[in-house]
């Protein structure tokens, strides 16, 4: 009879990726009570050139967007951060302890959290908080677009056999040119949603978009 010592299993445990697919369903959902119920049945082209005094419920809108942008942000960088912190680790709620998903989750969240407060602030300081209204209305399309382009990339990283380590060089590259886009997007948009002079433009993008960024991937990588 031979030893079980010799006895090798051959069978592979597939990764189970359900709860990406249960998150980005999620979104989706999301993003269809939006367009329907808050943006009243508006199709895809309206809701992007939608002009701001035709709007209505942008701040709703806002928040879903931001919502969505948060969770599939997370759902993609999550499998690349080194290690959950311990000190975050040991901490228990009912048994239950954050993965990399709800760390970099809560990262994320704080990010964002801490980013449009920072930037609430900033234009009631300089006396122009109505201006506030229009940014983050035209950033809810931004960032409507940029989602979508973050689901696409989540169902390739979770589901189709790519190299993990390779690509990650692409998604640094794809980060770094969103965020120089963005920069231009807010600078010569339409709408002029940044202050008009320019040392109040230099302070926002260096406090209010740099700065928090820098923030983000410490908490994450370091």
């Amino acid at each position: 009879m031979p030893s079980s010592q010799n006895f090798i299993n051959h069978v592979r445990i597939p990764e189970n990726n359900d709860w990406v697919i249960f998150i980005l369903i999620g979104c989706i959902f999301l993003y269809v009570f939006m367009m329907n119920i808050i943006e009243r049945d508006a199709s895809l082209k309206d809701f992007l050139l939608q002009k701001y005094f035709d709007a209505s419920n942008n701040l709703p809108s806002w928040i879903i967007t931001s919502c969505v942008i948060t969770l599939t942000l997370s759902v993609l960088i999550s499998q690349y951060i080194p290690v959950v912190p311990k000190y975050i680790a040991d901490l228990q709620v009912l048994g239950y302890q954050l993965n990399k998903f709800g760390y970099t989750l809560m990262a994320v969240i704080f990010f964002y959290l801490t980013k449009s407060a920072l930037g609430f602030l900033f234009y009631q300081s300089i006396g122009d908080g109505k201006k506030w209204t229009i940014f983050y209305f035209t950033s809810t399309k931004f960032y409507f677009i940029l989602s979508f382009l973050l689901i696409i990339l989540c169902i390739m990283h979770y589901y189709f056999p790519i190299d993990r380590n390779k690509i990650f060089l692409y998604y640094v590259s794809f980060f770094s040119f969103v965020f120089i886009f963005k920069v231009f997007f807010y600078l010569f948009h339409k709408n002029k949603i940044l202050p008009e002079k320019w040392y109040y433009k230099f302070l926002y993008i260096c406090t209010l978009q740099i700065a928090p960024l820098l923030l983000l991937w410490k908490l994450l990588f370091f």
